[in-house]
């Protein structure tokens, strides 16, 4: 019954797609299945989706074997947001928390100005003048920007330590590869185009000067342990090898999202740990990218602070989708806390305007992976890397990790 079931799904979400293009993220199943889906309308997919939710709940796991368990529990989060989505399509709109409760399997906590005025404080402390912080860390960050020429050779030696850092930890398949591409005019700063069979189109967003810390964290999470990883090893263990055809189909808006976000940017941490990308940096990228490297205490000193304001982006996209601020209003709370300039604060309220409530599962997925890989495996690097790797190899969603 699970495995009829699981293909229903798989089919119900290439027929969504029919309705959103950027819905299907990757697809790892049968070639036909994904060139000649279905063409249902959204009533029709609402109403199958349904039937398919109600079967699965009248399923008793009691008395099942754990893997199948947590099998039957992970298809029935993704018919949950298959399901919301589809009602979204249909024009129904859900405040922010429910939202995310529905395609992510996750809430995040609640957020005000009072979670990041101390860090605006420290940051203001760090960074040098006395205009607006936006305009005083867009000035001194640029001394790190890399030049337009040098990006793809310092891109290309980024990703290549990413994969040898990943390697001994994580066993990759035969002939797997990542290729590295460069576009504009996107509402994101990189993206991985799983092309099947172990194979990737890495692409990054020029549409800014690049800062040279981008270049490790876009290896990492686009690439290795991140986004490349774990798409070749569902394909290849658990479509090809178990023939589970639920983790054929990659939606973007559902649970699936939030691990997959939170592990690779875990997994930035995993690969270059503590003072060690400090040192890559100084010894192999500042070099390439004709950058000095006496100042790059401070500047991952200035950037900690920043990734602290990620939340930021939580508040702004859940008081815009919940009729709190207007887009000026979100614009703006963008700029002072988020500390972008005009042009990245309005590029960033693109983001959220077109994914709404997925901003969580790059910064809620990152904390509720951390704190599953380390009850696992406590402090040991080591055994923090077998965790993750179990966690790639089988994806739970953010309930199931907590």
């Amino acid at each position: 019954m699970l495995d009829r079931i699981a293909e229903a799904y798989a089919r119900l979400v290439l027929s969504t797609g029919l309705h959103d293009d950027s819905y299907v993220d990757a697809w790892v199943g049968p070639a036909e299945w994904r060139t000649q889906p279905e063409a249902l309308d959204l009533t029709e997919l609402q109403q199958r989706s349904a039937t398919l939710l109600a079967e699965l709940e009248v399923r008793p796991l009691s008395g099942l074997p754990e893997a199948e368990q947590q099998r039957q529990a992970y298809l029935h989060k993704h018919l949950i947001a298959l399901h919301a989505h589809i009602r979204r399509l249909q024009g129904e709109r859900f405040r922010f928390d429910e939202e995310s409760r529905l395609l992510y399997d996750a809430v995040c906590p609640p957020l005000s100005a009072a979670d990041f005025d101390p860090v605006l404080t420290e940051l203001a402390q760090l960074l040098p003048g006395d205009g607006p912080l936006h305009v005083r860390a867009r000035e001194w960050l640029s001394g790190f920007d890399i030049p337009r020429e040098k990006l793809d050779a310092v891109f290309t030696a980024a990703m290549d330590a990413a994969r040898e850092r990943t390697r001994p930890y994580i066993a990759l398949p035969e002939g797997e590869s990542c290729k590295l591409g460069y576009v504009q005019d996107k509402v994101w700063g990189g993206y991985n185009w799983y092309l099947g069979q172990g194979h990737s189109l890495v692409e990054v967003n020029t549409d800014f000067p690049m800062p040279l810390a981008r270049a490790i964290d876009l290896a990492c999470h686009e690439a290795y342990p991140g986004h490349h990883v774990q798409s070749s090893l569902i394909e290849l263990e658990l479509v090809q090898q178990r023939g589970w055809m639920e983790y054929a189909a990659f939606p973007l808006y559902s649970p699936l999202s939030c691990l997959a976000e939170g592990a690779a940017n875990y997994g930035i941490l995993l690969a270059f740990p503590g003072d060690s990308r400090i040192q890559f940096e100084r010894e192999v990228l500042c070099p390439l990218a004709g950058l000095p490297a006496d100042d790059l205490p401070r500047y991952h000193r200035v950037l900690t602070l920043l990734d602290r304001l990620s939340y930021v982006d939580n508040w702004v996209a859940r008081d815009w989708q919940d009729g709190l601020l207007d887009v000026d209003g979100a614009r703006a709370r963008l700029q002072q806390y988020r500390v972008s300039d005009e042009a990245r604060a309005a590029q960033r309220f693109r983001f959220i305007e077109k994914n709404g409530s997925y901003v969580i599962n790059y910064n809620l997925g990152l904390d509720l992976v951390a704190a599953w890989v380390e009850r696992q495996a406590g402090a040991d690097l080591s055994l923090r890397w077998q965790a993750l790797s179990r966690m790639l190899h089988r994806p739970l969603t953010a309930s199931m990790m907590v």
